[in-house]
């Protein structure tokens, strides 16, 4: 949200979470920005996604969001959803593929490297078109507490960059 703050043509409309106590709603709150919880069945049957038809929304930004995301969602936003993933996608995507099990993984592959990919989201976990990613030199980490820190900072140095220019690329285009 705060990421978004400098440029007039980007709003934040809504922040969403299918856990009821993320704490993204407390950022959301000091932000001033509405949040609301989904279900499941929100988003599988496509409440969710009305509702951001209603509020008239661009883009739909994920992080740590582990549901698949439906067709008919994917279709309401084709080439307007982003996620971000631990990892240099292709490899280590997938069903299952989240959080440490992609950085304990990667250890067990004894990998040189790791990193982060933005990708748009399609109807398949991670298969989404590459818009973005960054590698990092993991031969000198022992753990994949040490990865997933790494990873982490990266994702928090592009994703917001990344989806900014991503979306402002969107309203050139639309001008």
């Amino acid at each position: 949200m705060k990421d978004f703050a400098l440029h007039e043509s980007i709003e934040v409309v809504l922040v969403g979470s299918n856990r009821r106590n993320a704490g993204v709603f407390e950022r959301a709150k000091i932000a001033g920005v509405n949040s609301c919880y989904f279900s499941r069945e929100d988003l599988e049957g496509g409440a969710f996604l009305q509702q951001l038809l209603e509020l008239k929304v661009d883009w739909v930004l994920l992080a740590g969001f582990l549901l698949k995301i439906p067709t008919d969602f994917c279709r309401a936003f084709e080439n307007r959803i982003l996620n971000i993933h631990p990892a240099l996608l292709p490899k280590y995507g997938g069903k299952g593929m989240f959080g440490m099990n992609v950085h304990e993984a990667i250890l067990d592959d004894g990998e040189k490297e790791s990193g982060m990919t933005i990708h748009f989201v399609n109807e398949n976990y991670d298969e989404g078109a590459i818009a973005f990613q960054a590698g990092i030199n993991i031969s000198e980490l022992n753990s994949a507490e040490e990865i997933a820190s790494s990873v982490l900072k990266l994702e928090h140095e592009y994703y917001p960059k990344i989806a900014r220019e991503l979306i402002l690329e969107y309203q050139r285009n639309l001008e």
